[in-house]
């Protein structure tokens, strides 16, 4: 290792102890899911957050905190018995180009996931590959529209086989799969190794993955979490995505 870049690797762990802490939790949207112990509650939660997750970060957490009102801070009990009534007062919920029509489809959604194929670990697990779980997001995505819904709520779930870096979806991975004893991430899947995870790549991670080096792609997408990858699979192959840490911290404090 040369000294560039063993630099390099040395900034990049101090980043992660820095924001790998209890300490980043109140601020961030990882915040909702901790309010809950039961697993699924925990699941619905952080997918649901998760898929909301762009933009400013107050209003981020600001919509967050209203849709687990509606869902009555119960979003297992909501999802799986929930009647027509309760749908219609999702209409009001809005984030972005997430609208309540989108929110009613979810909820739909995680509903079958649950009753026809066991909850979302059980569809990772079953189509993760030896080195990759973006195939198995397409795969959830296919059965998880199923359901009847309108062709503009599929937009909210991305799939990398269409080229897209699915930062949303692999946040929501990120949130369940690992887990280093650091009391932010959950790891309640224990079937999915870290190792097989991708960086959630948006544009702020990717600014700062081109300034340090890590990415030559100029486009956000599929080949970029590729590359993206590689490299921080070279700095640490069993757990690369700590380095999202790194990535948020060193854009929020222009460190670089």
């Amino acid at each position: 290792m040369n000294n560039d870049h063993h630099a390099l690797l040395e900034l990049l762990n101090q980043e992660v102890e820095r924001f790998n802490h209890p300490n980043f939790i109140p601020d961030d949207p990882i915040s909702i899911p901790h309010r809950f112990r039961r697993k699924e509650d925990i699941e619905i939660s952080a997918f649901l957050v998760a898929t909301i997750a762009w933009g400013n970060r107050k209003s981020i957490l600001a919509n967050a905190n209203q849709l687990m009102e509606l869902m009555l801070n119960a979003p297992y009990e909501f999802v799986m018995d929930h009647c027509r009534n309760d749908l219609m007062l999702l209409e009001q919920f809005t984030h972005r180009t997430f609208q309540g029509i989108d929110l009613q489809t979810f909820i739909a959604g995680l509903r079958n996931i649950y009753l026809r194929h066991g909850g979302p670990e059980a569809i990772f697990t079953r189509y993760q590959t030896a080195d990759s779980l973006q195939p198995a997001i397409s795969e959830f995505k296919k059965l998880f529209f199923t359901i009847p819904h309108s062709p503009r709520t599929q937009k909210h779930i991305s799939d990398p086989a269409k080229g897209s870096a699915a930062k949303r979806i692999n946040l929501f991975l990120r949130w369940m799969i690992r887990n280093d004893d650091k009391g932010v991430d959950f790891g309640l899947w224990k079937q999915i190794s870290p190792s097989k995870l991708s960086c959630p790549l948006d544009i702020h991670s990717g600014r700062v993955a081109r300034e340090l080096g890590l990415l030559t792609r100029k486009q956000n997408d599929a080949k970029a979490v590729q590359e993206l990858d590689r490299v921080l699979r070279q700095f640490d192959p069993n757990d690369p995505v700590k380095y999202d840490f790194a990535l948020f911290g060193l854009g929020t404090t222009k460190a670089i």
